[in-house]
């Protein structure tokens, strides 16, 4: 069951209590079965299972009794409340199975059933059946959900096992959320709390997400995306795990549809769904993973504390081989494995006496064999040295393939538990499990089988540790509106404090030869159009009145145009084209593009953005990420441009109150930014155009 028949009728929420979901007093369960093959029975069983908590109703149509528990034909026959109903029925029977919870003074529905918004009239049902819940002071959870779990209250309503842990799983795929759980599980690591939304009719995803933040069992939470319907709910959550100190890790999927504005700028073009998804994220704190096994990996060593204090790891190994191995996907996970100061390289010699060179990483070359304690003492040398210390290779298989060797290996991994108080460690190990990992996770460390895995859930941390959160304002919802002339495009720019060209516009050869004599240098001939290189539209160069005269009578004849702007051409030497353009998401509302900016800037793709707006820190941020930012700096003895007149230019289009603008290029020099060309659309609200 995923979000893909998501119910799009939903109507606001008027309550928002959700203990009756989490911590309810009673369970019935509608739908219960004997068969472990169905929904029912694993609703039933995981009922049951805390029954030493709560009183456990099991209701089914046809009577008997579901693993040894005499069952009521129907909910009616209770007669009693029920906090929270579990509803697996067929979708036809869903709304007289809801309307007899709530007779029967139900606060929480959770409604498994799938199907129900592709009745006849399903989206009205659904509507409908939020409605009267929240009327008789009740929360629905669904309908096509998988489940619930919260493990400190053995709540257990949910298909599938469940370790506890401390990770909590908010997810718009039931089945990807399974594979969460199981891939914690893995780990060594499990579940606090888990929701799987369904269709949300009522209940969201932001509410869900929300709540875990005063979840005392919660210390890392995961949520899992198909789509973002309420983004200022989302930024909110996300920014209350922030502060109540609780990683989110964010798994989604997207495609590369920008919006409206994509056809008609390159600001559109270059951004897709995921990126702005990626600058919400870096706004509110939290890190987005690529892959289910990604995001378990590193919301569990979030969830163990792992906490790099820099970029800079010590890799420790008993195999050169997988050391290397190791630096290097450090290294693409954004990871630096330097050479040891001298003061760590003499503890290490003196730790190792008879080890190779001190290096990094660390080749312990059949040290470890000899003595297993070698393990250890290298990653107490080395770990003043280090943002984190990451162990890989053999240990952990010794005590499993040589049992007799296992005492002194667990007393090793007992060593790096103490130091990990200290600095954080994290495993690669050829064993899954064994003792020695045992008491590595028990310990606190995380301990993967793979190395991409480890490498990566480090370099994770990193990024939640180094995250700084930042007020964005809530989106909202703004219409392209009309294109503006590019002359009023220009007054705009100037008035928001961006320098642009002496310009003027002129209907006649004439006008445009007595304006271009107006300044030294150069003129540049524009046609007024959204994409002017592309039609012709642009002459560039012009010099003598002759060439200024011809090109106007060229423009105006070839392109219908009753008059072209004439603008002093921008002849600095040393000069960077930047695209800086400000759109509107659907979903977040107003993104701030920054790119390598000129006529091929969808060529080379060079783009960063962040939800608008930012301020100049926040631009000189962006522009660190370009891959072409050192030629800002200077590139072969090229002079720098002045980074603060771009960051300037760049914090100001983030402020501009408009649907849509760009400037490409914005030419940056030694001496200041020049806006050469912009495109620019008012933009309208939604009253506006109701």
């Amino acid at each position: 069951m995923t979000a893909a028949d998501t119910f799009t009728g939903r109507v606001e929420p008027v309550a928002d209590d959700l203990s009756p979901l989490w911590a309810p007093r009673s369970v019935a369960v509608v739908g219960a079965s004997d068969n472990p093959a169905k929904w029912g029975y694993w609703l039933a069983s995981g009922a049951l299972s805390g029954g030493g908590r709560r009183a456990v109703h099991l209701v089914n149509h046809r009577g008997g009794s579901v693993c040894g528990v005499p069952v009521a034909r129907s909910l009616r026959e209770l007669g009693g409340p029920v906090d929270l109903t579990a509803v697996v029925v067929p979708a036809a029977v869903v709304e007289e199975t809801v309307t007899d919870a709530l007779d029967l003074g139900s606060r929480a529905l959770l409604v498994i059933s799938d199907g129900v918004q592709r009745l006849p009239g399903g989206s009205a049902l659904l509507r409908d059946l939020a409605r009267r819940a929240r009327e008789a002071g009740a929360r629905l959870l669904g309908p096509s959900s998988l489940g619930i779990v919260d493990s400190a209250q053995e709540l257990r309503l949910a298909w599938g096992h469940f370790t506890p842990g401390p990770v909590g799983i908010v997810t718009q795929s039931g089945q990807v959320g399974s594979e969460l759980a199981h891939l914690l599980h893995r780990h060594g690591s499990g579940v606090s709390r888990f929701a799987s939304v369904g269709a949300q009719a009522d209940i969201t995803f932001e509410e869900l997400l929300a709540g875990l933040a005063a979840h005392p069992a919660t210390t890392a939470v995961i949520g899992y995306l198909e789509g973002v319907r309420d983004a200022a709910g989302f930024l909110s959550a996300a920014r209350a795990l922030r502060a109540a100190g609780k990683p989110l890790v964010v798994l989604a999927v997207g495609d590369s549809a920008a919006g409206s504005a994509a056809a008609r700028s390159h600001t559109g073009a270059l951004t897709g769904s995921m990126d702005v998804l990626d600058a919400a994220c870096r706004a509110v704190g939290a890190v987005r993973a690529r892959t289910p096994a990604e995001a378990a990996a590193l919301a569990h060593a979030l969830a163990a504390g792992v906490r790099p204090r820099s970029d800079r790891i010590v890799v420790v190994s008993d195999s050169g081989g997988q050391g290397a191995l190791a630096a290097d996907v450090a290294a693409a996970a954004g990871l630096r494995v330097t050479p040891l100061g001298s003061g760590t390289r003499a503890r290490l010699a003196e730790a190792l006496p008879d080890g190779p060179a001190p290096g990094n990483p660390v080749d312990l070359a059949g040290a470890g064999e000899q003595d297993l304690s070698s393990y250890a003492a290298a990653a107490e040398a080395v770990a003043s040295d280090a943002g984190a210390v990451v162990l890989t290779g053999y240990f952990g298989r010794f005590g499993v393939d040589s049992p007799g060797l296992g005492e002194a290996e667990c007393a090793v991994a007992h060593r790096l538990t103490r130091l990990a108080r200290t600095v954080p460690v994290v495993v690669h190990s050829m064993a899954e499990d064994g003792p020695a990992v045992n008491v590595l996770v028990r310990g606190g460390i995380p301990v993967f089988s793979d190395v991409e895995t480890t490498l990566r859930a480090v370099a994770g941390c990193l990024r939640w540790e180094r995250a700084v959160a930042r007020d964005v304002p809530a989106p909202a919802p703004v219409g392209e509106g009309d294109r503006c002339s590019y002359p009023a495009a220009r007054e705009m720019l100037r008035e928001a404090g961006i320098p642009v060209p002496e310009a003027g516009t002129a209907r006649s050869a004439e006008e445009a030869v007595t304006l271009a004599g107006s300044w030294p240098g150069a003129t540049v001939l524009k046609a007024d159009l959204d994409h002017k290189t592309e039609a012709g539209g642009v002459v560039l160069g012009l010099r003598t009145a002759g060439e200024v005269a011809a090109a106007h009578r060229d423009l105006t004849a070839r392109l219908g145009l009753d008059s072209v702007v004439v603008e002093r051409m921008d002849e600095r030497a040393g000069v960077v084209e930047v695209l800086v353009g400000m759109r509107h998401d659907p979903v977040f509302g107003r993104v701030v593009v920054v790119s390598s900016g000129g006529v091929e800037a969808e060529l080379w793709r060079d783009t960063v953005l962040e939800l608008a707006p930012v301020d100049e820190a926040g631009a000189t941020a962006m522009l660190t990420r370009l891959r072409s930012h050192p030629r800002l700096l200077g590139w072969r003895g090229a002079p720098g441009v002045d980074i603060p007149a771009l960051t300037r230019a760049i914090a100001a289009v983030s402020r501009m109150p408009v649907a849509t603008c760009e400037i490409n290029p914005l030419r940056a020099g030694a001496d200041g930014v020049l806006a050469v060309d912009a495109l620019v659309f008012r933009g309208h609200s939604e009253e506006e155009t109701a």
